[in-house]
């Protein structure tokens, strides 16, 4: 993949053996694919990840072919319930010395997170991983802070977005209608990217990032002064 130009990698290196089993009692287990298969692969071999025993030899490859990694959250919470615990966290750690790792063969990363987090925990996971990961760029998956509402996820997750862009966020991922029920189509991507848009931005403007109010205070005026047609 390197030597087809590809530019980043997404791998699941954190998901080490002895972090499993604290996934053991989670109501939704692990629902990452990537995390789910490595997970798999080392009970049944009773290994450590290959990713992370490998994980020098990996930056090597990115650093001759100007590859920037992408750190996997493969423990990441599939739930509200399983947010913030103990999984979660040791994995986010483990990424944090990866990114150290990666850093010294001048490998860029970026760190994965969740996910499905309740209001009251997200900015914990700002914090976790501005410590841990070394200021090292984090991008959400939302977080979703319920889950309860299937076909307005990009409701749900909009929230979130706009909480943890305001923390800190780097990148926010996109969600859209369809996220648990099936494929987008071309409209669910057009209500997922608006809505998240519209989170970026009420991120940028909580930040006090440059530029932001601008856009308010002129649509604002034009609204007071009715020029609807601009």
């Amino acid at each position: 993949q390197a030597e087809q130009g590809v530019d980043y990698f997404t791998i699941h290196a954190g998901v080490l053996l002895r972090y499993v089993p604290m996934t053991a009692k989670r109501l939704t287990g692990i629902v990452s694919r990537g995390g789910s298969i490595m997970a798999k692969w080392c009970l049944s071999h009773h290994q450590e990840n290959f990713l992370y025993q490998h994980f020098r030899e990996i930056c090597e490859i990115c650093a001759a072919y100007d590859v920037s990694l992408s750190l996997g959250d493969g423990l990441r919470p599939g739930s509200i319930q399983d947010a913030n615990d103990e999984a979660q966290f040791a994995e986010l750690h483990t990424l944090g010395e990866l990114t150290k790792t990666a850093w010294e063969y001048d490998v860029q990363v970026m760190i994965e997170g969740p996910g499905h987090v309740p209001m009251q925990m997200i900015r914990r996971n700002m914090t976790e991983e501005l410590e841990h990961c070394h200021e090292a760029p984090f991008y959400t998956l939302g977080p979703l802070t319920t889950d309860i509402a299937p076909g307005y996820d990009h409701f749900t997750s909009g929230i979130g977005a706009a909480m943890i862009g305001w923390f800190g966020c780097a990148m926010l991922c996109y969600v859209t209608p369809k996220e648990h029920l099936g494929l987008p189509n071309k409209e669910d991507v057009k209500q997922g990217l608006i809505t998240y848009k519209i989170a970026a931005h009420a991120a940028d403007l909580a930040k006090g990032h440059p530029g932001a109010q601008i856009r308010d205070n002129a649509m604002s005026k034009a609204r007071f002064e009715f020029r609807w047609e601009d």
